[in-house]
């Protein structure tokens, strides 16, 4: 099929038949095989590492947590932690786990805790060439960890992806942040503080809302971190930061 031939069309395939129960068995063994030249070529551009990795942490994503939710909840943190963390999606003939997906390849080589700023240590010849060059902070409104603040899942293409991306943003920020203009305050997910290197510290999230207009264009506000209850949560905080209390 002419997926075979094109990389980018078989991540999307693959997250669309995942989304619609379909069998997504030969599609996965091919991307476990793709031949990785055909994926440098592909991947050559930023917009195609995008759509490309976006696509396949969301397929592998649903496809792991149908496989193993009772485990996962029954396990508590240990199990968690392990969903993210062993190398279960092949691709090119590599395996990779859910965090080297977003880690290193989406976010170019960073730590999932230190809140942003720590670089991944001794990241692998593989992802150093399949990475994006820098961090876009905007893939956190666009991967799935299966928690009530994660956006409806988007098949990405790389001729829309950037447009695609604003779209998720919007829908999260309209959802998921408030603003009291007497207070001066901006009410956000702890997802802005656990990653705030991400976006340029304090006066990047500041930018940031008011880019997509969850806040004025003129203010300036406090931030204000989401209490949220984590332990009926499988969250990202269970790759790292929470895990090494």
């Amino acid at each position: 099929m002419s997926t075979q031939l094109d990389p980018l069309s078989l991540s999307a395939d693959l997250l669309y038949t995942v989304k619609t129960e379909g069998d997504a068995e030969p599609l996965r063994d091919h991307l476990a095989t793709i031949d990785r030249s055909r994926l440098e070529r592909a991947l050559s551009s930023r917009e195609g590492k995008l759509a490309f990795w976006l696509n396949c942490y969301n397929a592998y994503a649903q496809l792991l947590l149908e496989s193993e939710e009772p485990d996962l909840h029954e396990g508590g943190l240990l199990e968690a932690w392990k969903f993210f963390a062993r190398d279960r999606v092949p691709v090119g003939g590599v395996w990779l786990s859910l965090n080297d997906i977003e880690h290193g390849l989406l976010r170019s080589s960073k730590l999932p805790w230190g809140m942003g700023y720590l670089p991944r240590p001794f990241p692998s010849s593989f992802e150093r060439q399949f990475r994006l060059d820098d961090c876009d902070p905007r893939i956190h409104f666009a991967i799935s960890h299966a928690t009530d603040h994660c956006p409806p899942i988007a098949v990405y293409s790389p001729q829309d992806v950037d447009e695609e991306l604003d779209i998720a943003i919007e829908w999260f920020l309209e959802e998921n942040v408030s603003y009291d203009r007497e207070t001066e305050t901006a009410t956000v997910p702890q997802l802005f503080r656990r990653y705030r290197g991400d976006f340029g510290g304090r006066r990047g999230i500041v930018a940031f809302l008011r880019e997509y207009n969850a806040v004025p264009a003129d203010a300036g506000p406090s931030l204000e971190y989401e209490r949220v209850d984590h332990s009926a949560e499988l969250d990202v905080d269970l790759e790292g930061d929470e895990v090494r209390r």
